[in-house]
C-alpha cells in the first residue's frame, strides 16, 4: 500500500502497484462497483499483454536479443547485434550472440540497448510547479521582470506551503515521469524537509516511483524543522542496507547558517555530502576558505560549480570531488556560464542533472544536447577566431556524463553506468526505427542528436521492466496525475499566487 489507498475503500487498487492493471481488467470484463477503467490503463493492459512469456518470472533468466548494444564499458564493448542476458536483477552476459535456450526472450531488433540515465540533482517537489518560472532567473536584480525569481517566488513562497502529502505526490509523480523518459536513477534535491513527516513522505514518493532513487537530505524551515540532526534517525529507518534501490545523501549548503553542524553530521554517518555551488549567491569566499582548510573530500558533490576561483578549482581537484552540471537551466536562470570545459580539462568527474522543472524539463535529451552544443559552441568560435581550441565533445563522451559520470557521483559506479556482468540491469531499449531516427546510422549520435521522450520504449531497472512498447506499466497515471493537480490547486492558493496560463 501506499499513501494514496484508502482502507475505507478497500475495493479501490493501489495506484502505485501492478494490482491497478489487474483490478483495472476485472473491471472491464465485471464491471467492478467504484472502480473506472481509465484510459491509461486500457493501453497498460494491451502493452503488458505483449509481454513475453517468463519476463518477470521468479527464477527465469531474460535474454534482450538482437538490439544494437552500447554498454559504456571499453572493456564489455559495443554491438551492432548484440544481446543482454539478465539473472534476475543482474547482468551476467553481454554479447555478440549469446546462447541462453532456457531464457525469456525480448526481441531488441530495432531498438538500440543502453544504460538508464542517471540524474544527478533533481528537486523534485516541484513537480506540481512545472513551468510556472519559465521565464525566471536565480534571484531578483531589481528590475520588476525578475520580481517573479526562484529564491523568493518558488523556495521562500511556494515550499513554505507544503504539506507532507503534497512532498508525496510531487516525488512521486515526477518520479513515474522522469522513468517514463528513461532516467532510471535520481539524486533527489528537495529543500522541503519543514518537518520529519514532510522527510518520511519524500522518501516514501522516491521509493513508490519504482526507480533507483538517492534521497538528498536538505534543509527545511520552520520550527518543526529537525535538519540536519534527523539525518540519524531517517538513515537507521530507511537506508540501513545497502542492497536496495534507494540510498541517501547529505546536504550541507553553505550559503545557509548552520552548514557546519550538516556537514559534520553527514561526514558521522558516512554519507556523500551535495551543495549547491553558486557565484550569483556569493558562495565563492567560503568555498575557497573550505578548501584551504581541507574539507573538501571524494565523498563532495558540487553542483553547478559557476563562478568559482581558480583556487577553488584546484581544491575540488586535488580533493577528487564530483562536478554536477544543469546546463539548461545554469544558462537560462542565471547560475552562470556552464564549467563545462574547465571540468574536462581539470579532468574532474562530471555528470548531467535537470534541476527544476518549474523552469526547464527534466528529460536527458535535452541534457545532453544542451552539454554537446554548448561546449562546441565554444570550441568553435574559438577556432573561427584562429585561436587554440579545445576538442569538440563527440557524442558517446556526452552519453557517459549521462551514465557513468552519474553513477560515479553517487557511489553507485560499481552496480549501475554501465552494461557490464555483475552490475545490476538498468536498461533502456531505444527505438531506432521511429520516424524521428530511421534509418540508422549511428548509436551515440542517434541517441544525442535525434532522440526524445518517445524514443524510450521499454525500461528496467534492477532487472524488473516498468515501461514496456511506449508504456509505463503498474501505475495509475490518471488518478495520480488528478491528485497532482489537487496539490498544485492548493499550493498555489496557499501561496497567494494566481494562476496565469499565458503569463
Amino acid at each position: 500500500m501506499c499513501r494514496l489507498c484508502d482502507p475505507n475503500k478497500p475495493q479501490l487498487p493501489c495506484p502505485t502497484r501492478r494490482d491497478f492493471l489487474k483490478a483495472s481488467a476485472a473491471a472491464g470484463v465485471a464491471g467492478t462497483a467504484g472502480i473506472s477503467i481509465a484510459g491509461t490503463a486500457q493501453a497498460q493492459q494491451a502493452a503488458a499483454a505483449t509481454l513475453p512469456d517468463g519476463v518477470g518470472a521468479p527464477g527465469r533468466r531474460v535474454l534482450i536479443k538482437g538490439g544494437s548494444v552500447m554498454s559504456m564499458d571499453d572493456a564489455v564493448g559495443n554491438f551492432a547485434t548484440g544481446d543482454v542476458l539478465i539473472d534476475g536483477k543482474t547482468i551476467v552476459a553481454v554479447g555478440a550472440n549469446i546462447d541462453a535456450p532456457d531464457a525469456a526472450v525480448i526481441d531488441a531488433k530495432g531498438k538500440i540497448v543502453m544504460p538508464g540515465f542517471v540524474d544527478t540533482h533533481h528537486h523534485q517537489f516541484e513537480t506540481a510547479l512545472r513551468s510556472q518560472l519559465s521565464n525566471g532567473i536565480l534571484v531578483n536584480d531589481g528590475r520588476p521582470a525578475t520580481a517573479s525569481n526562484y529564491y523568493e517566488t518558488i523556495l521562500q513562497g511556494f515550499s513554505m506551503h507544503y504539506r507532507p502529502e503534497d512532498v508525496y505526490i510531487n516525488e512521486l509523480f515526477g518520479g513515474i515521469a522522469q522513468l517514463d523518459a528513461g532516467v532510471t536513477t535520481v539524486m533527489d534535491v528537495s529543500q522541503i524537509h519543514h518537518s520529519p513527516k514532510h522527510s518520511d513522505a519524500a522518501i516514501e514518493g522516491l521509493r513508490d516511483a519504482g526507480r533507483r532513487g538517492v534521497f538528498g537530505y536538505f534543509e527545511g524551515w520552520g520550527e518543526r524543522a529537525k535538519y540536519p540532526a534527523d539525518a540519524a534517525r531517517i538513515k537507521q529507518q530507511y537506508f540501513s542496507s545497502d542492497d536496495q534501490l534507494t540510498t541517501m545523501v547529505m546536504g550541507g549548503e553553505i550559503y545557509l547558517p548552520g552548514y557546519e553542524a550538516a556537514w559534520k553530521v553527514g561526514r558521522e554517518l558516512d554519507l556523500p555530502i551535495a551543495l549547491h555551488v553558486v557565484g550569483t549567491f556569493g558562495m565563492q569566499p567560503t568555498f575557497d576558505e573550505l578548501g584551504a582548510a581541507g574539507m573538501f573530500g571524494d565523498d563532495n558533490i558540487f553542483i553547478h560549480m559557476t563562478g568559482m576561483s581558480e583556487d577553488g578549482w584546484k581544491y575540488a581537484q586535488d580533493a577528487g570531488a564530483h562536478i554536477s552540471l544543469s546546463v539548461p537551466i545554469e544558462m537560462h536562470m542565471r547560475h552562470g556560464t556552464p564549467p563545462i570545459q574547465k571540468a574536462i580539462d581539470m579532468g574532474l568527474s562530471t555528470s548531467l542533472s535537470t534541476d527544476v522543472e518549474c523552469t526547464m524539463t527534466a528529460d536527458f535529451f535535452t541534457q545532453m544536447r544542451s552539454l554537446i552544443t554548448l561546449q562546441r559552441m565554444f570550441a568553435n568560435e574559438k577556432a573561427l577566431s584562429g585561436q587554440d581550441y579545445p576538442d569538440l565533445m563527440h557524442c558517446m563522451q556526452a552519453i557517459r556524463h549521462a551514465t557513468m559520470g552519474g553513477a560515479e557521483g553517487l557511489k553507485l559506479d560499481h552496480k549501475i553506468g554501465s552494461l557490464t556482468p555483475g552490475k545490476e540491469a538498468d536498461i533502456l531499449l531505444l527505438d531506432a526505427e521511429a520516424l524521428n531516427v530511421a534509418p540508422l546510422n549511428n548509436v551515440p549520435g542517434a541517441v544525442v542528436t535525434l532522440m526524445e521522450r518517445s524514443n524510450v520504449d521499454t525500461v528496467m531497472v534492477a532487472g524488473q521492466v516498468k515501461k514496456w512498447q511506449g508504456q509505463m506499466l503498474g501505475f495509475d497515471i490518471e488518478r495520480l496525475r488528478g491528485e497532482l493537480e489537487t496539490s498544485r490547486d492548493y499550493l498555489f492558493e496557499a501561496a497567494g499566487v494566481e494562476r496565469d496560463l499565458f503569463a
